[in-house]
C-alpha cells in the first residue's frame, strides 16, 4: 500500500527579527525548508525591512509587528504578496490564534507573556526562549501547557541541555540540576573593582557579542539567576536541587546529578542552533550545520563555584524560589529598572542587586496571580518601587 507524504509541519516564530528567531528559519532551511515546513506566523518589533524579507522567503501566512507606528510600513512592503499584515498587542494575539503545531517563542521580555500564554493553552508545542514566561508567570504558564497538551521544549541553552539528559524514567532519582556559566567578565574580579565597573566594561563579555542588556545582565548574574527559577519551573524542581558553576570555556552546556553518584552532561559547540534543531526535531535528533568538538583541541575544562557576595543575583533567585508567588515577576521588575539606571548612570553596578532585594523585601506580602493580570501588576508595581527607591537615594 503506498503512502503519501506528510504534511509540512506548521511553525510560528515569534520574534523572527532577533538572533534566535533568525537562528530557527537557518535551522527550517537547512531541515528542508518549505518541502518540510510550512511557516504560519513571523512577528517582530521594529526591524520592518527583515521581517517582511522573512516572510517573503519563508512564504508565511501572516507577519506581524509588534508596534503599531510599523504597520503601514510592513503592509506596503508586503503589498502584493498575499501575505497577512497585523500590529501591536491585537496583531500578537492574532499570531498566537493562528494554527501552528510549533512555536517559537522569542519575544523579549512581558510582551511575549500574554501571546505565548495563548498558544500554550491552543496545544501548540512551545519552543520556549523568553525568560520571563517562567520568571514572572510560571505557575500560570505551567498549568497553560498542561491544559493544552502540547511539550514545552527549552531552547535556552542551559536548559536545553537539562532536558538532553534528564531521563524522564529516572525523574525519581535527580538529585540535582548544575546549570553552567561562563562567569561573564568579572569571574576573578574583586569586590572592591566591581564597584567601579562602567557600562563599558560591564558589557564586554569574553565569550559572546550580545546586546546591550543581556551582556550586562551575564556580568552580574541576573541572567543566570532567572535561568535558575526558569529550570525549576521547567523540571519541577526544588530551589536547593539547582546549583550553578562557573565554567569559563563554555563547552559543558548543564548537567544533571543523578542519586547513584552519575552526572550527565551535554557538551557541544557554543550554537543556539544545536538547542534550536533539538527542540524543532524533538524527539528525533537531527544532522545540523554546526562545529563538531575536537576533545584533543579542547586541552582542558575549569570549573569554579561563584561567589554569591560579589554575585548576590544568584541569592536573590533562590529567596524569589523560596517565597514563591509573584516574586519571580517581581525580581525581573525590579531588576529591569535597577538596569536601566546603571546603564543611564543614575546606579553603580553592585547597587542593580541592593534596589532588587529591597523591593524583593517590600512586596513579599503579593499574594499568587491567579490571572496575567496579576502578573502584569505585579511587574508594575515592582518597576514604580524600585524608581521611588532610587528616587529616595538619590533626594537623600
Amino acid at each position: 500500500m503506498m503512502t503519501g507524504k506528510s504534511a509540512p509541519r506548521r511553525l510560528s516564530i515569534f520574534g523572527s527579527t532577533g538572533s534566535i528567531g533568525q537562528n530557527t528559519l537557518n535551522v527550517v532551511d537547512h531541515l528542508g525548508g518549505r518541502e518540510n515546513f510550512e511557516i504560519s506566523v513571523l512577528t517582530g518589533n521594529g526591524n520592518v525591512e527583515l521581517l517582511a524579507r522573512q516572510a517573503k522567503l519563508s512564504g508565511a501566512r501572516l507577519a506581524v509587528t509588534a508596534n503599531d507606528r510599523h504597520y503601514e510600513s510592513l503592509k506596503s512592503a508586503l503589498s502584493g504578496t498575499g501575505i497577512a499584515v497585523a500590529s501591536g498587542k491585537s496583531g500578537l494575539m492574532e499570531a498566537a490564534d493562528r494554527e501552528a503545531d510549533w512555536v517559537m517563542a522569542a519575544i523579549v521580555g512581558t510582551a511575549g507573556l500574554a501571546p505565548t500564554l495563548a498558544a500554550a493553552r491552543r496545544g501548540a508545542d512551545i519552543a520556549l526562549a523568553n525568560k520571563e514566561c517562567l520568571v514572572s508567570a510560571g505557575d500560570l504558564f505551567i498549568a497553560a501547557i498542561r491544559e493544552g497538551g502540547g511539550k514545552l521544549l527549552p531552547v535556552d541553552s542551559e536548559h536545553n541541555a537539562i532536558f538532553q539528559v534528564l531521563e524522564e524514567s529516572q525523574r525519581h532519582a535527580v538529585e540535582r540540576v548544575i546549570l553552567t556559566a561562563s562567569g561573564g567578565p568579572f569571574r576573578t574580579a574583586s569586590l572592591r573593582d566591581m564597584a567601579d565597573v562602567t557600562v563599558e566594561t560591564a558589557r564586554a563579555h569574553p565569550n559572546w557579542s550580545m546586546g546591550l542588556k543581556i551582556s550586562i545582565d551575564s556580568a552580574s548574574m541576573f541572567n543566570k539567576a532567572l535561568e535558575m527559577i526558569e529550570a525549576r519551573h521547567l523540571f519541577s524542581l526544588r530551589p536547593e536541587q539547582i546549583e550553578v558553576i562557573f565554567h569559563p570555556q563554555s563547552i559543558i552546556h548543564s548537567m544533571v546529578g543523578y542519586s547513584d553518584g552519575s552526572v550527565l552532561a551535554q557538551l557541544g559547540a557554543p550554537d543556539m542552533r544545536t538547542a534550536i534543531g533539538y527542540a524543532l526535531s524533538f524527539p528525533r535528533r537531527s544532522n545540523l550545520p554546526v562545529e563538531r568538538l575536537d576533545f584533543a583541541k579542547l586541552a582542558r575544562l575549569d570549573f569554579e563555584a561563584p561567589d554569591e557576595v560579589r554575585f548576590p543575583a544568584l541569592r536573590l533567585a533562590r529567596l524569589a524560589m523560596t517565597r514563591g508567588g509573584v516574586q519571580g515577576a517581581v525580581l525581573n521588575g525590579a531588576k529591569e529598572v535597577a538596569l536601566e539606571a546603571f546603564i543611564e548612570g543614575r546606579l553603580s553596578f553592585l547597587a542593580m542587586a541592593e534596589v532588587t532585594e529591597r523591593v524583593m523585601d517590600d512586596l513579599a506580602g503579593l499574594p499568587p496571580a491567579a490571572a496575567m493580570d496579576d502578573v502584569f501588576a505585579a511587574d508594575r508595581e515592582a518597576r514604580q518601587r524600585a524608581a521611588e527607591l532610587m528616587t529616595l537615594a538619590i533626594a537623600e
